[in-house]
């Protein structure tokens, strides 16, 4: 799986406005622009993306820009990313034959790896919150260590 350039913009777009949710006013979309060096015109269709999956809200006029509409500790990176690329799978592979149905060369059984796999995918980013991220980004957590593969083995 490759998280798209929506899900990435949209994931820094919301870590932009929870570093600096004690503010407490709306954050315009050219401030975060600025903030993240992402492209304001873009921003702006996430946002809207955004704002529809419930996860921002926003304030028009003078003075006006976004909110995060619940506590950083309530979103997860899951709920970004489906917000803006919708579900979070592998691959869009139909429901595999079980228990040696398949008729189709076993192609079942890498279906079912496939959806297990998308959903430990799932579930991963479930366990990454916002308010996670800002401890990571303020450096008052460690960040997840990367998993290296032995290259003897490959």
């Amino acid at each position: 799986m490759k998280v798209s350039t929506r899900g990435d913009y949209a994931s820094r777009a919301l870590l932009s406005l929870a570093l600096h949710c004690a503010e407490e006013r709306p954050t315009t979309v050219s401030e975060i622009a600025e903030r993240t060096a992402l492209p304001q015109p873009y921003l702006e269709q996430i946002l809207l993306a955004l704002k529809g999956a419930g996860l921002v809200k926003s304030k028009r006029g003078v003075g006006g820009g976004y909110l995060l509409s619940r506590s950083p500790s309530d979103i997860s990176l899951a709920d970004i990313v489906s917000a803006v690329d919708g579900p979070i799978v592998l691959g869009d592979f139909q429901d595999p034959h079980t228990e040696g149905a398949c008729n189709h060369e076993g192609q079942c059984a890498l279906l079912a790896i496939w959806s297990a796999v998308g959903e430990d995918i799932r579930r991963q980013l479930e366990d990454y919150k916002l308010s996670d991220l800002v401890l990571m980004a303020e450096g008052k957590t460690a960040w997840p260590e990367v998993i290296k593969r032995d290259s003897s083995t490959q």
